[in-house]
């Protein structure tokens, strides 16, 4: 699904040029589930950025099923995400005046798609997470684990074969935090799509399909290179 070659991601900070990233090359399947993980600064979240074309490289390339993405103009970097990329944040960025189920509609509404139908596929969602008695309540109303449900089923709705996620089980206990990795973990397996997700939860990433260790801009470690390799 993802091929990135030799990506490099440079910005000017105070008059000075620091290397985020420097020349990743790394491949994602669908169906797999990969952690990033790597200490503050690694440049887990720009490479996350670019994966969900919200940045773009320096330079280097960067492919989504076989058509690069790493050039395209603000317009067309709108259109990418709003097809391909359904993104997870760790503080769920529901709007507090809608339902959970108008939270979990908007990218549906906007998309042109009639309220009736935006209406069924949100609660059908909210059923796949298993947050369908909660569809009439507003996130003021619902626990931090039930709204990062909601946020994942709004990041499905449009139906995305990419989920990026940034931290989602940052402000969540452990109990309902493994529940979120449960249910992407079924996202990447049984709907073929791929999960990216950035974390400092060892815990969390180690129950992921792949892990990448990010330091200093470089991929230092990839836990799936190795079994790969041993494949026949």
């Amino acid at each position: 699904m993802l091929e990135l070659t030799d990506v490099v991601r440079e910005y000017r900070i105070g008059g000075e040029t620091v290397r985020a990233l420097d020349e990743v090359s790394l491949r994602i399947s669908t169906g797999q589930f990969v952690s990033v993980v790597g200490p503050s600064g690694a440049g887990k979240s720009t490479l996350l950025h670019l994966l969900g074309a919200l940045d773009a490289p320096s330079s280097g390339s960067i492919r989504f099923q076989g058509n690069e993405i790493g050039n395209l103009d603000d317009n067309r970097q709108s259109e990418f995400r709003r097809r391909h990329v359904g993104f997870v944040f760790q503080f769920f960025n529901l709007l507090p005046t809608l339902s959970a189920w108008e939270n979990v509609a908007i990218p549906k509404l906007l998309d042109g798609t009639k309220l009736r139908t935006s209406k069924a596929r949100a609660l059908e969602l909210l059923q796949l997470v298993g947050l369908s008695e909660r569809a009439e309540h507003r996130p003021a109303e619902l626990s931090g684990g039930q709204m990062q449900r909601v946020a994942l089923a709004r990041a499905l709705v449009l139906d995305p074969p990419l989920i990026l996620a940034d931290e989602p089980t940052g402000n969540l206990d452990s109990k309902t935090g493994a529940a979120i990795m449960e249910l992407l973990a079924d996202i990447a397996h049984d709907a073929a799509r791929a999960v990216v997700m950035v974390t400092h939860n060892a815990e969390a990433a180690a129950t992921t399909d792949r892990i990448l260790t990010l330091g200093d801009g470089r991929i230092v470690a990839d836990s799936a290179a190795l079994s790969l390799a041993e494949l026949p």
